[in-house]
């Protein structure tokens, strides 16, 4: 139905504004582009939306928040959701830099915003911590992977990029291995969100800078053996964890079906699969602290 090209950014809930928005400013390194009405407007260093905080009394993700084909009528794309029997809405500046967009729930009530045409909200800057380039992924624990896959697999068009047994999936809505993950949890929250770094001399910068910082990795640094990416995972103060990666599998030709050759990989070509066994390319094993976010 829908054929979503881009992920632009994701809004969170907070019960500390204050706390959340200086660790996204000075820790991870993203710009206030904007403050009205009890909400933050975050920016990546070339100047992208990537993040919205909303005061509330719990920390947790609200809405994610998709672009596509700019020649999209989005009155179409409400009937066509519409006759599915999903109900969508209409609204005007949803948020800084895009002026229509049509908002639907997705089953666990995670608010699907869809846009045809975005602005930058600022211009490129200098930021101080890590500054990521843009918006990587998210994930979310969920009780049941495959329903969620299909869901929006169905609906916003995305594809199956590789599984994980049974119990994590990874699906892409353009060029990047994934966009959107779904892991078998005990509770329904958001697993994680990821920002991509450039390299992996970044990678390391940023491990030193969260070092001076006293804040721990939950798990990494290594290579995943699903998208191939280099990953390390730590803990923002409302406990979400947050990935920083590079290097992420990319798919440029969907008609080939198979991944940009990599010298780390495996299979030749790489192409989607389920994963079995052992699973990393190298790296130690989660921790027990990455881990508990299923429980």
């Amino acid at each position: 139905m829908i054929q979503v090209k881009r992920f632009s950014h994701a809004t969170f809930e907070t019960p500390d504004m204050a706390r959340q928005t200086d660790y996204f400013t000075q820790v991870l390194g993203l710009a206030v582009a904007g403050k009205e009405n009890g909400h933050v407007h975050l920016a990546s260093k070339v100047g992208d939306l990537v993040v919205q905080l909303n005061k509330s009394d719990q920390s947790r993700c609200t809405k994610l928040s998709f672009q596509v084909d700019p020649h999209t009528s989005l009155a179409d794309l409400k009937k066509g959701l519409e006759a599915e029997g999903i109900k969508g809405e209409e609204r005007s500046d949803a948020a800084p830099g895009i002026g229509k967009a049509v908002v639907f729930k997705d089953p666990k009530g995670t608010e699907i915003e869809i846009f045809a045409e975005q602005k930058q909200i600022t211009g490129p800057q200098q930021v101080p911590g890590i500054g990521p380039l843009k918006l990587g992924h998210l994930a979310f624990c969920v009780d049941d992977c495959k329903k969620y896959a299909d869901f929006y697999c169905k609906v916003l068009g995305f594809r199956v990029s590789d599984w994980i047994e049974n119990w994590f999936v990874f699906l892409r809505c353009g060029p990047d291995h994934h966009t959107i993950n779904f892991v078998r949890g005990q509770r329904t929250q958001m697993h994680h969100v990821a920002f991509e770094l450039k390299d992996w001399a970044q990678v390391q910068s940023a491990m030193d800078f969260l070092g001076q910082k006293n804040i721990n990795l939950s798990w990494g640094p290594g290579r995943h053996g699903p998208g191939h990416n280099i990953y390390t995972y730590h803990r923002n103060p409302d406990d979400q964890i947050i990935e920083m990666f590079t290097e992420l599998d990319k798919m440029l030709d969907e008609s080939l079906g198979y991944f940009d050759p990599r010298p780390w990989h495996r299979d030749h070509p790489q192409r989607p699969k389920v994963w079995e066994g052992v699973r990393d390319i190298w790296g130690l094993p989660p921790s027990p602290d990455y881990m508990r976010q299923r429980q």
